[in-house]
């Protein structure tokens, strides 16, 4: 084992092995992926896997570590178990029997490098292979910052934009450019850095309003940027002018005799557009209003007139203005129009008056019970006797309140043809009793009016 002893074992160990023993194709070492990345500051396993004959005498490891223009640095020798590291590296450095897996306790970026790993068997025959792995050692990235030139914004088909997105840590950084969260569709007023850093529009458009934002990567990490949107000044497009009444038709608004109607100028255009609405007349142009809004009064709507107007819009930064001209056309109310306000009632002006009339339902109901109306219009249609006929009688209540009797009474005998009955003739001298048997019927009258006019008896 002297092999085995001494700071420079492991070195003319290599070399003896390399030189003593060959090699035989029946070992085969193998390993996950030929590139590993690591993460500075944490621990790394390089995996390595072979199969051991059970009659092998005597195994033997020796990993070593390349970093150009250096010589190949020897990590540390392994046989049958026993390990011999560098001492250089002999805390850095250890291995995982049975296997060839090599752990690198703690990455530096210094650590980075080619790391090839020979395993020698020997049995009745020896054999040998090798396997390298790269080992790149990464920070992560940090939440990338995005920022855009000039930070005033941009004049549509005028100006540049220009984004630039960093990352102040992180190691072998990509960058990737996304707009409204997907990638950046390609263009070709779009350019691009060598590192995709920084990206430039030329020549703005409308269409490049919207969400950007970067986002930067690297083999272990990523991070999105915040999203920033870009100030584009345009327009104004699509410029229109709209009534909150009467019919349009074209360019041409009817109204109505008497109405007093509002125009609204609006058109596509950032930053807003200053409107002036102009009266053309007689040869004449003359401006009325200044704003978005105008409103023509209904004094002025009366005089049945057919007035030419224009709106001009203007943007102030982009130096563009448009304009549009309309007709007002005044015209009595007729049945036709009426017809088509009626139609356009709205649902609520319909549940209003649905309420309205139930609740006029319920309070005739309601009077009709309380004072009993039918009785009283019942006793006026029946028809009157003179009120000679009736004998005031004096009026007998069970209760105290006796408004409710007041009334005429009269009192209807039916005689009775199957039974005997008495009649009362008058006399000079007596009266003649008749008996008689029959039903009495009483009926009641309220003619309130009729006792206040009678005179007492």
């Amino acid at each position: 084992m002297e092999l085995l002893s001494g700071p420079n074992s492991c070195l003319r160990g290599s070399i003896i092995l390399l030189l003593a023993i060959g090699t035989c194709s029946a070992l085969k070492l193998t390993a996950p992926s030929p590139t590993i990345h690591g993460i500075k500051g944490q621990p790394l396993t390089l995996p390595i896997y072979y199969d051991v004959n059970a009659s092998a005498s005597g195994v033997q490891i020796i990993w070593l570590l390349e970093r150009p223009p250096a010589p190949p640095a020897c990590l540390l020798t392994s046989f049958n178990h026993t390990f011999l590291p560098d001492l250089e590296f002999q805390h850095k450095f250890t291995m995982h029997p049975p296997n060839a897996s090599l752990l690198i306790n703690s990455l530096h970026m210094s650590d980075e490098g080619n790391y090839t790993v020979k395993v020698n068997i020997q049995g009745e025959t020896t054999m040998s292979a090798t396997q390298k792995i790269e080992v790149t050692v990464h920070v992560p990235v940090s939440q990338p910052i995005i920022h855009s030139e000039p930070s005033y914004g941009a004049v549509e088909k005028v100006g540049n934009l220009t984004f630039r997105c960093r990352a102040m840590k992180g190691t072998r950084v990509r960058y990737q450019w996304l707009k409204n969260g997907s990638p950046l569709p390609s263009s070709s007023t779009y350019s691009f850095s060598r590192d995709n850093s920084t990206f430039t529009i030329a020549r703005v458009m409308k269409s490049d309003i919207g969400n950007y934002s970067c986002l930067a990567s690297n083999y272990i990490s990523e991070m999105e940027s915040e999203s920033i949107v870009p100030t584009i000044y345009y327009g104004p497009y699509g410029l229109r002018v709209i009534s909150d009444k009467g019919l349009k038709v074209g360019e041409v608004f009817t109204i109505a005799n008497g109405e007093s109607v509002r125009f609204d100028c609006s058109a596509d255009s950032n930053p807003p557009n200053t409107c002036a609405w102009i009266q053309r007349g007689n040869n004449s142009t003359e401006i009325i209003n200044y704003g978005p809004h105008f409103k023509l009064l209904s004094e002025r709507v009366s005089q049945k007139t057919v007035d030419y107007y224009l709106c001009r819009a203007f943007n102030n930064i982009t130096g563009k203005g448009e304009e549009t001209q309309f007709t007002v056309i005044i015209t009595p109310l007729d049945a036709a129009k009426l017809s088509q306000m009626t139609s356009t009632l709205s649902p609520l002006a319909a549940i209003t008056g649905v309420s309205l009339f139930v609740i006029l339902s319920i309070c005739f109901i309601f009077v009709w019970r309380k004072y009993r109306l039918h009785r009283a219009i019942q006793w006026k249609l029946q028809p009157r006797r003179p009120s000679t006929e009736y004998r005031r009688t004096p009026i007998y209540s069970g209760h105290e309140d006796a408004i409710n009797d007041f009334g005429i009474y009269e009192f209807v005998s039916l005689p009775d043809s199957s039974a005997p009955h008495r009649v009362i003739t008058p006399s000079s001298n007596s009266l003649q009793v008749q008996d008689i048997n029959g039903t009495i019927y009483e009926v009641i009258q309220f003619v309130p009016e009729q006792i206040q006019n009678d005179p007492q008896p």
